[in-house]
């Protein structure tokens, strides 16, 4: 998925959200989760200020749909034509291209009842409790990558089915949930 939108990336000045979402599919909400998570996570893209919030935003339409059914998702024009620089985009994949290569060696299905049926709604409530708190993390130093790390847990969870993910995700939000109330109050 990194090698495409490299490719997307060298053949556009910029990138917008409708082009990755072109690059990586529309019938899965997975990826897209997954997406909006490493690009919390990429220092060079993720540290702008906003865009946690507008990625929290991306997960929470996401997995609202996911939550009723969808068969795909949908994401508003205005959202899709938001774009980075080919370059910063280049840059932001590149960072993941290493750790995403060892990842896919670890990934399998496994604890598969964490992530399939029913489960997808617990899936869907956990990214949408952590989407709703990322503007509050925009003020609190380093949170938004726990949200970062929970977004791409959970969609590499309902990729690759592996359930053990999922449970990593929980355990994360759980954790997050913690260090966000104690901070605000």
């Amino acid at each position: 998925m990194l090698d495409l939108l490299n490719d997307t990336a060298a053949d556009v000045k910029r990138v917008s959200l409708d082009d990755v979402f072109s690059t990586i599919g529309r019938r899965s909400f997975g990826p897209v989760v997954l997406l909006a998570g490493l690009v919390t996570l990429a220092p060079i893209v993720g540290d702008v200020p906003g865009v946690p919030t507008m990625m929290g935003l991306i997960v929470l339409l996401t997995v609202g749909q996911l939550a009723f059914k969808a068969e795909h998702f949908w994401l508003p024009q205005w959202l899709l034509a938001r774009s980075v620089s080919s370059e910063k985009m280049s840059k932001a994949v590149s960072a993941l291209t290493k750790p995403a290569r060892f990842i896919d060696r670890l990934l399998k299905p496994r604890l598969t009842v964490l992530v399939m049926g029913v489960s997808r709604f617990a899936v869907a409530l956990a990214c949408a409790i952590t989407a709703l708190m990322t503007p509050a993390m925009e003020f609190i130093p380093f949170s938004a990558n726990g949200a970062a790390l929970i977004w791409t847990f959970f969609g590499l969870a309902l990729i690759t089915r592996d359930g053990f993910l999922a449970l990593l995700g929980y355990c994360l939000t759980g954790g997050l949930i913690a260090i966000i109330v104690t901070n605000l109050f």
